[in-house]
């Protein structure tokens, strides 16, 4: 089978797409032999709410930028399934996901043993370990999907666990109570590893469990490392290394990313594989291709910010852009959301930065339809432009205003995103 009908095939042969718990896929990885070894040299595990996606592609090319192999696992992809597994840089080819699969499918279905079910996600976590391990890497860092204890790449232990932020989010399996989900996101953590925690504003919870369960080093944003904000376009970092050495990196770029996640990778480095250059973090910082985060093509800025911190950090961004001389005349945003995100939440963030919004339908079972944004702007007095039962639709509303939009903001969404970023590359043909 093709890779596209591989993961079709995936999509429908669990009964849920969302299965918390390790114990169908650590039966699955052990006839795999993917257990009992590690993934590589070094493994870094991120774990959180938002930023957690930056936070995996600057630790991985910190390692890269200092002479180390590193492969990323991470979801969700933006427009194509190969973007969730890199090796040294690139991401794997069809053919690597498709003998993977494969493989994946004759242990879960091996003869004279009960067959085992796997949902996509788990299926995609097996393949990504089996191509990391085929590949002899010197680091691996994955992402959390959702959650982190109950996670499918909590059967693999790190050396390093990364806590970005926490928010509410995902509550139909996390729940709402804000303690309770750092607890699960902070089930990453090992005794005897490293421990980052990457915001000052974690839930009490966080640091309990990496105390409890005896991690070996533990770091916090604000306290044990520390950075300064970007001043023209320039920021320095300083902590502490494995040994607890205090350490400094000065005038690094400005990777237009959250510097707390920049912070943070950098400090899960040091611990990792450290010790670290800083012209190589220089180097590594002013590499970063981020799509779908912060992207700008032309007057379209592309942010994948589905949830209200997310949002919020956009908000500030444009603040800030606004503080440094840039202001546009009108600012529009295209937003289309899934009908398990708030909504209200991002949109009362986003409000004070918006002028006009185009709301747009997304497909799918999860989509949320453009008739519940509506109402939700109006809420929070904003005033909505138009309603699209597409993303292109909505785009093309966009480019025909008059006057035009100076700034023009997709979010909401990967869906969102990834739709808008093909009809970009469409008109550019």
């Amino acid at each position: 089978m093709t890779l596209d009908q591989w993961l079709t095939l995936l999509g429908r042969q669990h009964p849920v797409a969302i299965d918390l718990g390790l114990e169908r896929l650590t039966t699955v990885a052990e006839r795999l032999s993917l257990t009992g070894r590690p993934l590589a040299r070094h493994v870094v595990t991120v774990a959180g709410t938002n930023g957690k996606g930056s936070t995996v592609a600057m630790v991985d090319a910190i390692a890269r930028a200092h002479g180390l192999s590193s492969g990323t696992y991470s979801s969700p992809h933006l427009r194509r399934y190969n973007e969730r597994v890199t090796v040294k840089g690139q991401y794997v080819t069809d053919d690597q996901l498709v003998a993977a699969f494969e493989r994946i499918e004759a242990a879960r279905t091996q003869p004279g043993l009960p067959e085992v079910s796997l949902t996509y996600f788990e299926v995609g976590t097996l393949a990504a370990a089996l191509i990391f391990q085929e590949a002899a890497l010197d680091v691996v860092v994955l992402e959390v999907g959702l959650g982190g204890r109950l996670d499918a790449v909590n059967i693999f232990d790190a050396d390093v666990g990364v806590v970005t932020t926490i928010g509410i989010d995902h509550v139909e399996y996390l729940g709402s109570d804000i303690n309770a989900i750092g607890r699960e996101k902070a089930g990453i953590f090992r005794r005897g590893a490293g421990a980052v925690l990457g915001s000052s504003d974690l839930p009490a919870s966080v640091r309990e469990v990496a105390e409890h369960c005896g991690v070996g080093t533990l770091r916090q944003l604000g306290e044990s490392f520390v950075r300064t904000d970007a001043v023209d376009g320039h920021w320095s970092w300083s902590g502490h290394d494995a040994k607890g050495n205090d350490v400094e990196l000065v005038a690094l770029p400005d990777p237009h990313l959250p510097l707390d996640n920049a912070a943070s990778a950098i400090q899960a480095a040091w611990l990792a594989f450290g010790p670290l250059s800083a012209e190589r973090v220089a180097r590594a910082l002013s590499s970063l291709d981020m799509p779908g985060r912060l992207q700008w093509k032309g007057p379209w800025c592309l942010d994948v910010s589905h949830n209200p911190h997310a949002a919020a950090y956009v908000a500030r961004y444009f603040k800030a852009r606004e503080r440094q001389g840039t202001v546009p005349a009108r600012r529009v945003a295209v937003l289309g959301m899934l009908g398990d995100k708030d909504p209200d939440g991002v949109i009362e963030q986003l409000q004070s930065v918006i002028s006009e919004w185009i709301v747009v339908s997304l497909a799918g079972d999860r989509a949320r339809d453009a008739d519940t944004l509506v109402a939700a702007v109006k809420r929070h007095g904003g005033h909505v432009l138009a309603r699209c039962d597409t993303v292109d639709q909505a785009m093309h509303y966009c480019e025909t205003l008059q006057p035009y939009a100076d700034e023009r903001l997709v979010c909401g969404s990967f869906l969102t995103v990834a739709a808008a970023l093909d009809y970009l590359d469409a008109q550019s043909e």
